[in-house]
């Protein structure tokens, strides 16, 4: 996740999403390079002209050359099935797409999921249970290394089912302030900070003004 220095990955509303630099953007694709599959919220894929893409040439020979497929695998998650079916993802079909809700979807919406998705994993309840579906995930399409790139609702959900390895940030230098800007962890949270997850601090570069960090769970 890039995010400002005052942990924002928006501006309110979300008008303002990308801020980062380049470099970063280059350090996502690289990040991508290593995966078996990318996977995001639905109002990630709905706000812009996102495709989950691998990037350059380089990138796609380096996937190959790893023994990885030339192009990740698309999750995108929607416990509502609230997804607008235009969104730019969709255009392009380099590599399937895989769609996980659950019970609170209704049945209309979970046909249209179906015409649009390679794969749609229904939890068998009203919230996305993510450990049951990242295991159908492993079992069914042999995803062993994922790659969570949000939003922030999606973030909390991982990390409250414990589900994250490694965080990667990106502190650019700019604040953006509002209390409804979004963050890298939004949702329910944790109530006690005995609960809060625990990581430590693996690596960090500063390129320019930004700092990259890398924290892994303890």
């Amino acid at each position: 996740m890039s995010m400002s220095a005052d942990g924002k990955i928006a501006s309110p509303g979300g008008k303002v999403q990308h801020f980062s630099s380049r470099r970063d953007n280059g350090q996502l694709y690289e990040l991508r390079a290593t995966v078996d599959a990318v996977m995001n919220g639905a109002r990630t894929v709905d706000t812009g002209p996102i495709k989950m893409d691998t990037g350059l040439e380089k990138y796609r020979q380096r996937r190959i050359r790893t023994g990885l497929k030339e192009h990740a695998l698309r999750i995108i998650v929607t416990g509502s099935g609230s997804l607008d079916p235009n969104a730019e993802v969709f255009r392009h079909r380099f590599s399937p797409i895989i769609i996980l809700t659950s019970l609170q979807c209704p049945r209309r919406k979970l046909r249209q999921l179906e015409k649009l998705a390679d794969d749609v994993i229904i939890s068998t309840s009203r919230t996305i249970d993510f450990a049951k579906a990242l295991k159908q995930l492993r079992q069914s399409w042999n995803v062993r290394r994922l790659l969570c790139e949000g939003g922030g609702g999606l973030n909390d959900a991982m990390f409250r089912a414990d589900l994250v390895d490694e965080v990667r940030l990106t502190v650019c230098p700019l604040i953006i302030g509002g209390t409804k800007a979004p963050t890298i962890c939004d949702g329910s949270g944790f109530e006690k900070l005995a609960d809060a997850r625990q990581f430590e601090l693996a690596k960090r570069k500063q390129v320019g003004e930004e700092m990259f960090l890398t924290y892994r769970r303890i």
